[in-house]
Order: C-alpha cells, then structure tokens, then sequence
C-alpha cells in the first residue's frame, strides 16, 4: 500500500455560481487532485456537467483532473474527456457493454484508466482487468448524489480489492468515494485506501474552511495507516 494518502476534493459540491473559483480555493488549500463527477442523468438519476466545463475549469489549476464518469456510452465520449484536460479517467463496467475495450480505450488516448465498483458490483468484476488498470475506485455510496452516509459493508471490499492490487505487483492506486468525512477516513485507510474522494467534508463552510476540512480528513486518514 502507498504511503502517501491523496485528497481529492469533488466539485459536484462546489457552489457552481463560481465553479472557477471555488477550484482555485481547494487547489491552494490542500487538494491533491480535482475530482470531476460527470453525471447523464440516465447511468444515474442526476446532471452534472460535461467535458466543455471541464475544459473551461483547466486553466484555473495545474492540479490532476480525476474524472468519474458516470454516463452511457462512454467510450464515445473518452476524447472529448482527453481534449479537455483530464488525465485520469474512470468508468463503470456497467456503462458499456465492453470495459475491456473502453479501458484499452482511454490508455490509448495517453490518460490512466481506473475501474469503478458500485455497492452491488462484485469485487471479483475487477479479476481479468487489474492489469489494465492504474485505479481501482470502490464506491462507498450508491452512485449520483453528494452527501450520502457511508456504507459499512464496503470496508470488506475495499480489503478486498487491496488484496488483489498487492498480488498484482502494479502501481495502482485505490482509491474510495462516498461519505468519506474525518470520522470514516482512517477506516478506508486502515482497510487499503490510498485517495480519498470528499464533496460535502470539503467543501461545507465555504472557502475559508476548504483548508481545515482538508487537514482533517488528512490527519483523520493518516491515523489509519498504523
């Protein structure tokens, strides 16, 4: 497991009436990535945004765009994704019909490919494409809203998916999102975690708050490693 425990802040509780801004705050305060949860209203019952907002946030900060993509269809969309500056790019194997191709697909474009587990997918859903992956993303929360409750059940996979990355011997990062507070971040550390995605502990309170909320999940993860 990395040592080194990575933030990355999801705009998708930002204040969207200065997006811009609000990037530029959480980057200055502690963020490790950007985390970009892009939303079809049809793979999930909500509307984020898309690559042209994207494109518009990438020159307010140099930090890594982490982008989820919760959307069908996707392999159409992955140049798009690439043309607006993100460099990393997870999907679901339940967006298309073939996450093999999709993943091969985004490697190819010159971006890290990551592999999302939903609540209800099988660990096991990740066996015969851990070698084409550089982030296995476990989904603490059913997908499409911020601000939901942790669910406990998924500390068991994320132990699991752990696991399977150490016995692959690649660089691949865990990474954990979904009700991730100061109170839940040491568990997911402790089970394997290694980024950490956090909407609502991020950003409550506003700009002048980003930093403290950052530093807490932070100190709060870092106790997890032991």
């Amino acid at each position: 497991m990395m040592t080194d425990i990575l933030i990355a802040p999801s705009i998708l509780s930002a204040d969207f009436a200065k997006l811009g801004e609000c990037v530029q705050a959480v980057d200055i305060s502690g963020a490790d990535w950007i985390h970009l949860d892009v939303m079809d209203g049809n793979f999930v019952p909500n509307i984020s945004f898309g690559p042209s907002v994207i494109q518009s946030l990438r020159g307010v900060t140099s930090k890594t765009f982490d982008a989820h993509l919760m959307i069908e269809a996707v392999d159409t969309f992955l140049p798009e994704f690439k043309k607006a500056g993100c460099e990393r790019i997870t999907v679901h194997p339940e967006s298309g019909p073939h996450i093999h191709r999709s993943l091969g697909l985004i490697s190819s474009l010159g971006m890290k490919a990551g592999v999302a587990l939903n609540p209800g997918t099988p660990v096991e859903t990740i066996d015969n494409l851990i070698d084409m992956v550089d982030l296995v993303l476990v989904m603490s929360v059913n997908p499409g809203f911020g601000g939901q409750s942790f669910i406990e059940s998924q500390l068991e996979k994320i132990r699991a998916v752990r696991s399977r990355i150490n016995a692959s011997g690649r660089d691949i990062r865990l990474q954990v999102d979904g009700g991730i507070t100061p109170e839940t971040a040491a568990k997911v550390v402790a089970a394997g975690a290694d980024v950490l995605v956090a909407g609502t502990a991020v950003f409550k309170g506003g700009e002048k708050a980003y930093a403290t909320n950052i530093k807490a999940i932070r100190d709060a993860a870092l106790t997890g490693l032991g």
